[in-house]
């Protein structure tokens, strides 16, 4: 926000708050360029100090609430440079730009001086036009699940395999020799048989590793709404223009 001279000298006696919101002084006196008009520093009420002039800058300064809001802690600012002067420039202007960390601005001449009512005379006046605009920003919600289950089915399965079987079949020779001790009677032999039966085993085998990756995808979209802009016009109704 840009701070006008008039702007602050309506809000004399206005509060001025720190960076965290708790009330500093007063605004008593504004020190401003005296070839723009621009002020540049702020003299707080010395009932929080004592006896000790406490100048704060305008720049980085903003309104709030029924005063004036500044980006410094109020013990920052209890301990700036004592200023006795009623004008300000030079080196005693470079030390208070650089205890509050800023630059200072080079414009040729004194920086500033204090006004006290009635003593600050102006040809001009002037508003602020102000408008909206947008800003879009983004923010993680829940887009939905996804979800990864294993369970299990039977199905049946069936698979050829081959088995043996042994099988007694009767051979004959024709023998025609002469036998010695040989005697006519009953004989039996006898031979095993053996034969293969199918034999059913499982075993647990991996087959297949299924996993979830996210991955993050960007899309383009379009937000649209409304801004509010101020617009200023001139209504001059002199005769002379």
């Amino acid at each position: 926000m840009s701070m006008s001279l008039d702007w602050l000298t309506e809000r004399r006696g206005s509060p001025v708050y720190d960076s965290t919101g708790s009330k500093i002084g007063n605004i008593e006196e504004i020190y401003y360029d005296d070839e723009s008009s621009r002020p540049e520093w702020v003299g707080i009420g010395t009932g929080f100090f004592g006896t000790k002039r406490v100048l704060v800058p305008t720049e980085g300064a903003t309104s709030f609430e029924d005063g004036l809001q500044i980006p410094f802690s109020k013990d920052h600012v209890k301990d700036s440079p004592d200023v006795d002067e009623d004008e300000i420039h030079g080196a005693r202007e470079d030390e208070l730009y650089s205890y509050y960390g800023l630059t200072a601005r080079d414009t040729g001449v004194p920086a500033g001086r204090a006004d006290s009512p009635g003593d600050v005379e102006h040809g001009s006046a002037s508003v602020t036009r102000s408008e909206e605009e947008l800003r879009v920003g983004k923010e993680q919600v829940s887009a939905g699940r996804a979800r990864l289950r294993k369970w299990v089915e039977t199905e049946p399965v069936q698979m050829d395999v081959d088995l043996q079987r042994e099988v007694a079949r009767v051979r004959r020779e024709n023998v025609d020799e002469p036998v010695s001790d040989a005697e006519i009677g009953e004989e039996d032999i006898e031979v095993e048989l053996t034969r293969e039966e199918p034999l059913v085993q499982k075993r647990t085998v991996a087959k297949e590793r299924v996993a979830l990756d996210v991955e993050r995808e960007t899309e383009r979209r379009t937000v649209a709404d409304e801004v509010r802009k101020e617009r200023v016009e001139v209504d001059d109704d002199t005769s002379n223009r």
